[in-house]
């Protein structure tokens, strides 16, 4: 369960930080008042990398630290 909760996490803030730095990099061609403003960028960034940091350890969370996929 730990596992899936880190994956899902991971994937939605990857997502989510993905979109806050292109929207602050004014690159979806939207009008609002995030666009263009680069703290978004950084803070979007930021988020992305923590959602990747997610990702990665609910992908390691399954695993133990003997065993390998062709050992199963």
């Amino acid at each position: 369960m730990k596992r899936w909760t880190f994956l899902v996490l991971g994937v939605l803030l990857a997502i989510g930080g993905a979109v806050f730095t292109l929207q602050g990099l004014n690159l979806l061609g939207q009008s609002g008042g995030m666009n263009g403003h680069k703290v978004w960028a950084i803070i979007g960034l930021i988020i992305l990398l923590a959602g990747l940091g997610l990702v990665t350890a609910g992908a390691r969370a399954g695993r133990s630290p003997g065993s390998s996929p062709a050992s199963r």
